[in-house]
């Protein structure tokens, strides 16, 4: 077992191999702390909210210190930071704040503000394509509104893949690329299945549009390969659904069917208080089939636990009135031991990381489309009181197999 425990001076040589970053990079550590390298297990936190909620005025602190969220996770161990792309969120200023001085967050200047945030802390970054202005998930795949008047699937295909590799050369030409792109998020039935105008080409494989499916994808990885190439560096692509239960049939027909395979990475979300057809005991199992079938790295790249069932806030939490899973009450203490046994299952599974979605989304004035704070307060990894939780330590568990 390779533990990681690096003096001060090792630290900026150890995270260049894993990374490229800045000359002017740095490396926060705890010397107590075991610090697994983005190769080695990918520790990874979605922080997509976090200057949203700065700006409305969430605090974090570590030991009762106020602190940049980055850097605190950086020093309990995290080495990879995920963040969503939306295409033009114009609604954020529209519909929620209704003031046109408002950042457009998880628009591309924002993305790049994160982005550098995270570069400067020497983590590797995960770029989140929704291919749309707003959520993408399993019901909810809307292509964004500037592509709504596209009625020629060859049009599509191009529009994809010049919006893919426009994003990443802007990222390029300012030392920004990140090390993983996922094309689009939780795509179950594919993309733009969703509030379509009439004569929009289809892609919804649950349809049986895996075809178009696959030539979409396959022009996605075309436009990460290209900048990968020209500018010299290797980015990983990545394809993403949710639930496990999914990955057999789906990875099956994408990778049959639709004749996408130069991906990857296949990246599951797996929330078991939500997902329970593949229990948590039969995780490390699901992993190792996938892995021995496709030959892909296998990531958990959404995943979460409460820690209490109370509220900070009057806007209601997306967890706490399901059952716990056996042996994880909704604790600090259960929260902390979750994360450790899916990590360990994940490894034992042969699995290369797991990220866990928006671990700093405290309440503060934060407004969405649909209220005030947060409905995830209680699955953060901070208290109410906005001081790390015993459960941001699981990064630097000791795990077999490492």
């Amino acid at each position: 077992m390779n533990k990681w425990y690096f003096p001060a001076w090792l630290l900026p040589v150890a995270f260049s191999l894993m990374i490229s970053c800045k000359d002017n990079t740095e490396h926060p550590k705890d010397e107590t702390v075991r610090y697994y390298s983005y190769n080695q297990f990918c520790m990874g936190v979605d922080l997509s909210y976090v200057n949203q909620l700065e700006d409305f005025g969430a605090v974090y602190k570590d030991s009762g210190k106020v602190g940049d969220p980055y850097r605190i996770f950086r020093v309990h161990g995290a080495n990879l930071v995920r963040l969503r792309l939306w295409h033009n969120p114009t609604w954020i200023r529209d519909q929620v704040y209704k003031s046109d001085t408002v950042p457009l967050y998880s628009g591309l200047n924002d993305v790049k503000k994160s982005i550098r945030r995270a570069k400067n802390l020497g983590f590797a970054v995960c770029l989140d394509f929704h291919y749309s202005d707003i959520w993408a998930d399993p019901t909810r795949q809307t292509p964004p509104s500037a592509w709504a008047g596209i009625r020629d699937f060859a049009v599509l295909k191009d529009s994809f893949y010049a919006y893919t590799y426009s994003t990443l050369h802007n990222l390029a030409v300012e030392g920004l690329l990140p090390d993983m792109v996922q094309l689009g998020n939780e795509i179950n039935c594919g993309l733009f299945y969703t509030n379509t105008e009439q004569g929009f080409p289809s892609v919804n494989c649950c349809d049986g549009k895996w075809v178009q499916l696959g030539e979409l994808l396959n022009e996605g990885i075309r436009a990460v390969k290209n900048v990968s190439s020209e500018e010299g560096t290797s980015i990983e692509t990545a394809l993403h659904i949710a639930d496990p239960k999914n990955a057999q049939w789906w990875f099956e027909q994408i990778t049959g069917s639709a004749h996408v395979n130069d991906f990857d990475i296949i990246g599951l979300s797996y929330y078991p208080l939500w997902h329970t057809t593949v229990s948590f005991d039969n995780l490390a199992i699901v992993i190792r089939n996938l892995k021995n079938t496709f030959g892909k790295k296998i990531m958990i790249f959404e995943t979460a636990y409460p820690w209490t069932t109370e509220y900070a806030d009057t806007y209601s939490n997306a967890f706490g009135s399901q059952p716990p899973l056996p042996g994880y009450p909704f604790t600090a203490g259960g929260q902390y031991n979750f994360m450790v046994s899916l990590c360990q299952k994940v490894i034992s599974g042969g699995g290369s990381g797991v990220i866990y979605w928006e671990p700093a989304w405290i309440t503060s004035r934060m407004k969405d489309l649909w209220g005030t704070g947060s409905i995830w307060e209680n699955a953060t990894m901070f208290d109410f009181e906005g001081n790390t939780l015993p459960s941001i330590n699981y990064m630097n568990a000791n795990y077999k197999g490492l």
